[in-house]
C-alpha cells in the first residue's frame, strides 16, 4: 500500500472482472426503489383528490379522521419530533397527511414483521444469561454506577467481567489491528458492516479472509443493502458465496418498500474472532475510513477491540441479525461462544444493542439520557451529527446548568450538507446554556463517543433520530479506568485540532442559513 499508515497490509489485485461498476447497479436499483415509491404517493394524492371532490359530504368524516389520527399520535411515546411532524404534515393536508401516516407512521410492535424481529432478539437473550456474581462485584466497586448498570441489566444487556479493553482513535489503527487478529483465526470470523465498499481497504480484508476460509475458517458476512449498493456491484454477493463466505443481506431496499421499511437499516459493526475476541466502532469497510481516499478531508474515528467476556455480547448481537436477515432460525449460538480461559480482572463492559423493532422503547437513546442526566464533573461527546429532540436537548442544558463541563464535538467539514444546518441549528440552546460546542476543523469526525466519570460507550450510535429509532445500532458501555482514561485523552488531544463555536456566532449566522434551518426542523426526524 502506498499509505504508510497502511504499510502492514499487503494486497494481490484482482484482474479477473470480477468487481465491476458498483454505482451503476446501485443507481439502477435505487431507481426502481424511488419509482415504487412515487407511485404510491402520485395514488395517495389522486385518492385525496378524489375524496376532496366530495368534501361538502364528508366534510365531518374526513374531520374526524384528523383528528383521530392525531389523537393516536399524540398518544404514541415517540419523541416530540416525531410527533411534531407528522401533525404539521396532517393539519396542512388532512386528507393526504392522514393516509400517508397510517401506511408509512404508524408503525406498531404488533406488526407481522417485527414480531418475527423481536421473537430472534429474544431468542438470543437465552444465551446471554449475566454473571449474578459478576454483577453484585461491580455495584460494590462502583456504586455511583450502579443505577446505570441496572438499568442496562433490565433491558437484557447482562454485565461483563475479565476483558482486556483497547481503544482505537483511528479506523486505520483499528482496522490494522483487526486484521492481525483475523490472520490467527481458527475456527470462525463474523463480520457485519452498514457499508461495504470495493477497494483498496476491502481487497486487503477480502484476501485475508478468502486465505481463512481456505484454511477451513468459517467466515460468515452480513451486510446492509442500502449501505452497500451504490458502492459494490451487482456479482457482490454472488462471487463471495462462489469463494466460500457465508452471506447475508440485511433488508433489500425493495423488500416491504409499500411500508417504507427500507428506511430501517443495520448501522451496526462488529467482528468477532473464535469468540474470543471482538471489535465494534464507527468505522465501515470503505477506504475514506482509513484516510486512503479524501472525501471530507482527514476522517476521524473510534473503535474498541474486546478480549474477553465481554465478546459474548457482540456474539450474540451479531447471531440475531444473521436469523433476522433470514427466514427462519438457523444458528446454534453454542457453536460461537467465547472458549478461552480470560484473565480474571475487574474491567467491566455492557454491550448494548437496539432497532426499530424496539419502538417506542429506545434502550440505547435512554442510556445516553440517563448518562447525560448522572454525570457529576463532566460529559464529554463526539457525534458526526446532533440532530436531537427535545427531551435530549433539555437534558443537556440541564446538566450544564448543574455545573457539569459538557463538551460536544462536531465536523466542521460534512458530509451531508442539510444535516450540517440541523446540526448546527442545535447549536443554540445549548451553547446558551453553558454547553461548550466544538467542531473539528481537518475534516469528519465520525468517531460515535459519549463518556463522564468512570464510564464510556464506543459504538456506531449517531446522536440523531435514525440512530435512535431507525437503525439497528451496537456499542460498548466500558467501565474500564484505563480506557476510559484512554478515551478522555484522545478527546482532549483533539479539541486542540478544532474550533470553538461561540453564542454570538451562531447568534449571527445569516439569514438565509436560519430560514432553512427552520423548514429543516420541521422534517428532522426524516435526517
Amino acid at each position: 500500500m502506498s499509505n504508510p499508515k497502511m504499510k502492514n497490509l499487503t494486497r494481490k489485485i484482482k484482474k479477473n472482472g470480477q468487481y465491476g461498476k458498483p454505482l451503476v447497479s446501485g443507481i439502477l436499483r435505487a431507481l426502481i426503489v424511488l419509482l415504487l415509491v412515487v407511485v404510491q404517493v402520485i395514488f395517495v394524492v389522486c385518492l385525496s383528490l378524489a375524496l376532496a371532490k366530495y368534501t361538502v359530504y364528508f366534510y365531518f368524516l374526513i374531520e374526524i379522521l384528523g383528528f383521530s389520527v392525531l389523537m393516536y399520535l399524540m398518544d404514541e411515546r415517540n419523541s416530540s419530533s416525531y410527533k411534531i411532524a407528522w401533525s404539521a404534515i396532517i393539519l396542512v393536508l388532512p386528507v393526504t397527511g392522514a393516509i400517508m401516516f397510517m401506511l408509512w407512521g404508524g408503525r406498531s410492535r404488533n406488526s407481522k414483521e417485527d414480531k418475527k424481529v423481536l421473537a430472534k432478539m429474544n431468542n438470543s437473550y437465552k444465551y446471554n444469561k449475566e454473571n449474578k456474581n459478576d454483577k453484585e462485584s461491580f455495584n460494590k466497586e462502583y456504586p455511583e454506577l450502579k443505577k446505570l448498570s441496572n438499568f442496562l441489566s433490565k433491558e437484557k444487556f447482562p454485565i461483563y467481567k475479565n476483558n482486556n479493553i483497547e481503544y482505537y482513535s483511528m479506523g486505520d489503527k483499528a482496522f490494522r489491528a483487526m486484521l492481525e487478529d483475523i490472520k490467527k483465526a481458527k475456527k470462525f470470523i463474523l463480520l457485519e458492516f452498514f457499508i461495504v465498499a470495493e477497494g483498496e481497504l476491502w481487497n486487503n480484508i477480502h484476501d485475508l479472509l478468502l486465505e481463512k476460509i481456505k484454511q477451513g475458517v468459517e467466515v460468515k458476512f452480513l451486510y446492509d443493502d442500502f449501505g452497500t449498493m451504490f458502492r459494490t456491484n451487482k456479482y457482490f454477493r454472488y462471487n463471495l458465496e462462489q469463494e466460500g463466505f457465508e452471506v447475508r443481506v440485511f433488508n433489500p431496499v425493495h423488500k416491504y418498500f409499500d411500508k417504507l421499511y427500507f428506511n430501517y437499516r443495520t448501522h451496526q459493526k462488529i467482528v468477532v474472532i473464535d469468540g474470543n475476541i471482538g471489535y465494534t466502532g464507527g468505522m465501515n469497510i470503505a477506504d475514506e475510513y482509513v484516510n486512503l481516499k479524501k472525501r471530507f478531508g482527514i476522517w476521524k474515528d473510534s473503535a474498541v477491540r474486546i478480549e474477553g467476556e465481554g465478546v459474548k455480547g457482540l456474539t450474540t448481537t451479531f447471531l440475531a441479525m444473521w436469523d433476522i436477515a433470514a427466514d427462519g432460525y438457523s444458528v446454534d449460538y453454542n457453536k460461537y461462544m467465547p472458549t478461552a480461559d480470560f484473565k480474571s480482572n475487574n474491567s467491566y463492559c455492557h454491550i448494548v444493542c437496539d432497532g426499530p423493532a424496539n419502538n417506542p422503547s429506545n434502550p440505547i437513546e435512554d442510556l445516553y439520557f440517563n448518562m447525560i442526566m448522572e454525570s457529576q464533573d463532566y460529559l464529554y461527546i463526539t457525534t458526526p451529527y446532533l440532530v436531537i429532540d427535545d427531551q435530549m436537548k433539555k437534558a443537556l442544558v440541564l446538566t450544564a446548568k448543574s455545573g457539569v463541563d459538557v463538551r460536544i464535538i462536531t465536523p466542521h467539514i460534512p458530509d451531508k450538507k442539510t444535516v450540517k444546518l440541523l446540526t448546527e441549528y442545535n447549536y443554540g440552546r445549548l451553547l446558551k446554556a453553558g454547553v461548550k460546542i466544538y467542531e473539528y476543523k481537518p475534516g469528519f469526525i465520525h468517531a460515535k463517543n459519549i463518556m463522564s466519570e468512570n464510564c464510556a460507550v464506543v459504538g456506531t450510535i449517531n446522536m440523531d433520530f435514525r440512530s435512535f429509532n431507525l437503525h439497528y445500532e451496537c456499542g460498548a458501555w466500558m467501565c474500564d479506568k484505563k480506557i476510559v482514561n484512554d478515551i478522555k485523552q484522545d478527546f482532549k488531544k483533539t479539541l486542540e485540532e478544532c474550533i470553538e463555536i461561540s453564542y454570538e456566532e451562531w447568534k449571527n449566522r445569516p439569514i438565509r442559513v436560519k430560514i432553512a434551518q427552520q423548514l429543516l426542523k420541521v422534517i428532522q426526524v426524516l435526517f
